[in-house]
């Protein structure tokens, strides 16, 4: 699948990683760090030592020159980007880098926000669908009527997604592929609040970690379980570890890294997760997957109010207030806590452009040939170009 001489090279890139980690946590005390998930748990992979970023800057250019020699074309150029990540994210943390630079050379995604444009035609698409499903009134009106037709109580909420993962399970085995791992395996869901993000898969203690602040609905809570689970997050990471402990995938496998240019393909994987299953099944999953991408597009542009243009946290509040149109304060205060972390406030633009850039390739390749797409998605880590490198 992959030749010696890259797996050689995600070995030593793995390790070059997390030498980056230690040092950034060390330097900021942020103890999510920039590795935020390793499933290497036995070791095998030994961080190397960096004394200052400068030094850990100059590592990733070398290796970065040495990513050109890798015989894989898809490899040269993951790795020729990933290791640009790096040297930008040292160079941010050694002495501060502009936050249009941070999106081109973080994720390498153009510096600018979702146009007003753009946003104006997902709301018009929402306002057609939610008339022909007979709600009435602006949109605004029209958001909030069909939220409280869908919406899950608090206490409901753990029956019905344990109910929706159990499903997901299933459609992905019938429809991509055999998991390698028993159901049992699989992700159990923990009710947080006060967090800065709407759910999180976390991996190693196989939870999902769903905050219940914002006003939860069925349709939201199955967009959650595809990103989150399955064929998203839990999906990814299982194929990913699975491969990489038999030595057939390059070890940075095992790692799951902000700020680089992983970010909108591993996110995207997820926004796409309910197509790849066939599980859109009516009008309510057609405007959840409009509003998710509508909220996508405004976080990206409060982020860069607040950023790049310089806005009180007060005035891009309000701003985002008046646009949200689902989902109450509780969903308001999570998105602002992201966009406001100085180390994650990038990673918004991964959702905007992830859920874009995989259904471009999904759907252009045919039915027979989606065995080996799913195979390239699923067993390495993916850049935006990277990506479109499949034929």
């Amino acid at each position: 699948m992959f030749s010696k001489e890259t797996l050689q090279y995600g070995r030593q890139i793995a390790s070059a990683i997390l030498g980056l980690d230690a040092l950034y946590r060390q330097e900021s005390g942020d103890q999510e760090g920039l590795v935020v998930v390793n499933m290497d748990v036995g070791g095998e992979v030994k961080a190397q030592s960096f004394a200052s970023y400068a030094e850990a800057g100059q590592a990733f250019t070398e290796l970065r020159d040495a990513a050109s020699l890798l015989p894989e074309a898809d490899r040269r150029c993951y790795y020729h980007q990933l290791c640009t990540s790096l040297i930008a994210f040292a160079t941010w943390r050694e002495r501060g880098l502009p936050f249009a630079e941070q999106l081109t050379r973080f994720i390498h995604v153009p510096a600018a926000p979702a146009s007003d444009e753009e946003l104006d035609s997902l709301c018009q698409q929402m306002r057609t669908l939610l008339t022909g499903m007979g709600f009435g009134g602006d949109l605004a009106q029209q958001c909030a009527r069909w939220e409280a037709s869908v919406r899950v109580p608090a206490d409901e909420v753990p029956g019905v997604i344990a109910q929706l993962m159990d499903e997901a399970w299933d459609r992905v085995e019938a429809k991509l592929f055999k998991i390698p791992a028993p159901k049992s395996d699989g992700m159990r869901v923990t009710c947080v609040s006060g967090t800065a993000f709407n759910a999180r898969c976390n991996y190693l203690e196989r939870k999902v970690e769903l905050n219940t602040d914002p006003v939860l609905t069925r349709p939201g809570l199955k967009h959650l379980t595809a990103h989150e689970c399955y064929p998203g997050h839990y999906v990814q990471f299982k194929m990913r570890e699975t491969l990489a402990r038999q030595g057939q995938a390059p070890a940075d496998n095992y790692l799951s890294v902000v700020n680089t240019a992983a970010a909108s393909v591993f996110e995207g994987l997820g926004d796409n997760g309910l197509a790849a299953i066939d599980w859109i099944e009516d009008d309510n999953d057609r405007v959840q997957a409009l509003m998710n991408r509508y909220r996508s597009g405004i976080g990206t542009a409060a982020a860069w109010r607040l950023h790049a243009l310089g806005w009180k946290p007060d005035r891009v509040r309000d701003w985002l207030r008046e646009r949200a149109l689902v989902g109450g304060e509780g969903w308001v205060t999570a998105r602002m806590a992201f966009i406001s972390a100085p180390a994650r406030a990038v990673l918004i633009w991964s959702y905007w452009w992830g859920e874009t850039v995989v259904s471009r390739v999904w759907r252009r390749v045919a039915a027979d040939r989606r065995p080996a797409l799913l195979d390239y998605l699923y067993s390495r880590l993916h850049s935006n170009d990277s990506i479109a490198m499949f034929s």
